[in-house]
C-alpha cells in the first residue's frame, strides 16, 4: 500500500484508472486534484467492489467493465491513466500502451506501478522459472516485463522513475517500476 501512496496522488484533472479492480486506490485519489475519474476492469465482480469503494468516498466515478487493449473512451479524454498491477497481466502488453497514448491528451501522464524484470541475476532466474505457473495462479501476471522500456517503446518520455523490492514480499514476486511516463508531442 505505501508503493501505491507513492503513485496515486499524483493524478490530476481528468483521470482514468485502468484496471481499477477493488477499488483499492480509491483512497489515494486527492479530490482537489481529480476533476472526473472513470475505470475500466474486465472483472464483474471488481468493478461492483470499485464503484462501492468510489461512493464510500463520494466519489462520482464512471466505472466500466472491458479490456485495456479496446477502451470504450474518446481520444484524448484524460490528462492522466494511472495503472498499479495492471500492465504485468494485460495480454497485449503493446496494444494496451497504445490505447493509454490514444486516450490520454497531448503532454498527458501515464502513472504506474508495476512488477517487472528484477535486475539481480538469480533473482531474474528465480522469476523466469516461476512465471509460467504464476501466471495461471496470479490472474495472468507476468514477473518479467520490462514496464520502464515498454513505455518508452510505445512513444512515452518516462520523466521519473523507480525500483525496488516490495518489502515482506518474496524477491520473485516483489520487484516493481513505478513512476511518471508522458505522451510525447
Amino acid at each position: 500500500m505505501k508503493l501505491r501512496s507513492k503513485v496515486v496522488p499524483h493524478a490530476r484533472g481528468h483521470v482514468l484508472e485502468l484496471g481499477c479492480g477493488g477499488g483499492i486506490n480509491m483512497e489515494f485519489y486527492r479530490p482537489g486534484q481529480v476533476e472526473s475519474f472513470s475505470g475500466l476492469d474486465p472483472s464483474p465482480e471488481l468493478l461492483a467492489m470499485s464503484r462501492a469503494a468510489a461512493a464510500a468516498r463520494g466519489i462520482d466515478a464512471d466505472i466500466r467493465g472491458g479490456v485495456g487493449e479496446a477502451m470504450p473512451f474518446e481520444n484524448g479524454q484524460f490528462d492522466t491513466v494511472v495503472t498499479t498491477f495492471t500492465l504485468c497481466s494485460v495480454a497485449d502488453q503493446a496494444a494496451v500502451l497504445a490505447e493509454i497514448r490514444r486516450v490520454l491528451k497531448p503532454g498527458g501522464t501515464a502513472l504506474f506501478l508495476e512488477h517487472g524484470a528484477a535486475p539481480d541475476a538469480g533473482v531474474a532466474k528465480w522469476q523466469r522459472r516461476i512465471e509460467p505457473i504464476w501466471k495461471r495462479i496470479g490472474g495472468n501476471c507476468h514477473l518479467t516485463r520490462p514496464i520502464s522500456n515498454a513505455y518508452a517503446k510505445a512513444g512515452f518520455s518516462v520523466d521519473r522513475q523507480a525500483a525496488s523490492y516490495m518489502p515482506k514480499t518474496p524477491r520473485p514476486f516483489g520487484w516493481v517500476e513505478y513512476g511518471v511516463a508522458r505522451v510525447q508531442a
